[in-house]
């Protein structure tokens, strides 16, 4: 049985956001800088510089994403008009604007975000 590679990186973006119907101190405006982790794996390593991915690659992508949510109050970003800007769908909403950015290769496994190095979410999708 072959095996597989995974690579994770690490990024951040600060931003505030609000709760809605929490009932708490978070329903009060709030910032954060949020840690983001994004895994992917591959079974096949470049021909040329054996690796499965560039890093910088990886890197790249991601803060593309993230670009649309640094420095910004999250609730007034489009996608989070209606639901809430929790870690929960900030890992969903980072998870599937990546996914189609993947090289043919490479599948991507979870993407968490974190509020605080003690809490962390987990999104990814069941093939």
């Amino acid at each position: 049985m072959p095996g597989k590679w995974r690579l994770t990186i690490t990024q951040d973006f600060s931003a505030s956001h609000q709760l809605r119907n929490y009932g708490g101190k978070c329903e009060h405006l709030h910032g954060h800088n949020f840690g983001v982790e994004v895994c992917v794996e591959g079974d096949r390593l470049d021909d040329r510089v054996h690796y499965l991915m560039d890093f910088k690659e990886l890197k790249r992508l991601t803060k593309g994403v993230l670009e649309r949510l640094d420095h910004k109050h999250l609730n007034e970003v489009e996608c989070f008009t209606e639901i809430n800007p929790s870690s929960e769908n900030l890992a969903m909403f980072v998870y599937r604007e990546l996914k189609p950015a993947m090289p043919e290769n490479i599948r991507l496994v979870w993407v968490s975000v974190s509020e605080k190095e003690s809490s962390k979410a987990t999104y990814w999708e069941e093939d």
